[in-house]
């Protein structure tokens, strides 16, 4: 059995358990730091694999994705207020601080407006469909920098962190696991998905529309229901974020923010869903450690992104398995 793992599956089980390991390590070296840096590249991990689901398998260059991480985060804020002062949200409901309602409703509110975004976006491709969802994520944006009731420009401050029967979210150890937790689920549940029937008709409508479309089955269907699971996942991405960083702002819904999340991907080899994983861990290491240097840190990072994209054109994992592209193209290994 072990003569069967490939060099990527062992890179994958190496990086899960380096994530397994930082806390103890950060303790080791009495740098707590470290917990809270490698939790906030665990959420992006999480955002950034939904993404790679619909642009590494499905084609779909969403460059408005941080809409859904931002309105995640901003249903977590929005709700914790309320549950907070004890006003009433919507029908008499005062919000909630419970992560089994907020979380999933943070999902589903996601999903929603993922299903308008994507039925409209959906029938273009191309350069239209990368300029759609970009005009949706920047309305989304002003939408909440005009929301003087929740803040405006200047954000919205958590009061509590979401609550879980049985676990101190205040602890970091404890909402770092529950993320790492969240991460492994949601790289299961795609991986399982993209080895799916359903992930194959994904694959074949990247690949030829006409061809799937012939064989019966609905492109703008598939197409649209994995839009709004990565939609779904961007949001659980947002609500985790809101409570890491215990505040929401409109800079959350920032198109910088959408393209963070395509470099990401981009990065660590898209087709792949353990490639973004890599990507947030060597973007989020790569700042840090830049900005030790310098302030102009994005001036260095710039080019070393560059040279990533043109000499490893399978990105951190591209490299690590000797491919020299993502496996996404051909709709392959993707474990």
């Amino acid at each position: 059995m072990v003569k069967n793992f490939s060099r990527k599956s062992w890179a994958t089980l190496a990086i899960f358990v380096l994530l397994a390991l930082v806390p103890p390590i950060a303790h080791a070296f009495d740098n707590s730091f470290l917990i809270t840096m490698f939790n906030r590249a665990l959420i992006y991990a999480v955002a950034a694999v939904g993404l790679d689901l619909i642009i590494g398998f499905g084609g779909m260059v969403s460059f408005g994705h941080a809409a859904f991480f931002g309105i995640g985060a901003y249903t977590a804020g929005i709700l914790g207020t309320h549950a907070f002062d004890g006003s009433e949200f919507i029908f008499g409901w005062t919000g909630s601080n419970d992560a089994l309602v907020v979380w999933p409703l943070a999902m589903l509110v996601a999903a929603f407006f993922g299903v308008i975004i994507g039925l409209i976006s959906l029938r273009t491709s191309g350069v239209y469909f990368i300029m759609i969802t970009l005009a949706f994520a920047q309305l989304f944006y002003f939408f909440f920098v005009s929301l003087s009731q929740y803040g405006g420009e200047d954000g919205l401050s958590l009061w509590d962190r979401n609550a879980i029967p049985g676990l101190d979210l205040y602890d970091r150890d404890t909402f770092y696991y529950l993320c790492f937790a969240i991460l492994l689920a949601v790289w299961f549940f795609l991986s399982r998905l993209v080895a799916s029937r359903f992930g194959r008709v994904i694959i074949g409508c990247k690949q030829n529309e006409r061809r799937m479309r012939a064989l019966g089955y609905d492109p703008l269907l598939y197409k649209l229901a994995a839009f709004c699971i990565s939609a779904a996942i961007g949001g659980l991405a947002g609500a985790l974020i809101a409570n890491h960083s215990e505040f929401v702002s409109p800079g959350l819904l920032h198109w910088s923010r959408s393209g963070e999340l395509m470099v990401i991907v981009i990065l660590g080899g898209m087709g792949t869903l353990v490639g973004p994983i890599y990507g947030a861990l060597a973007l989020f290491l790569m700042e840090e450690g830049l900005v030790s240097f310098t302030e102009h840190w994005q001036v260095i990072l710039g080019p070393i992104l560059i040279l990533v994209v043109v000499f490893f054109r399978g990105g951190i994992v591209g490299f690590l398995s000797g491919n020299g592209r993502a496996a996404g193209k051909s709709g392959g290994d993707h474990g």
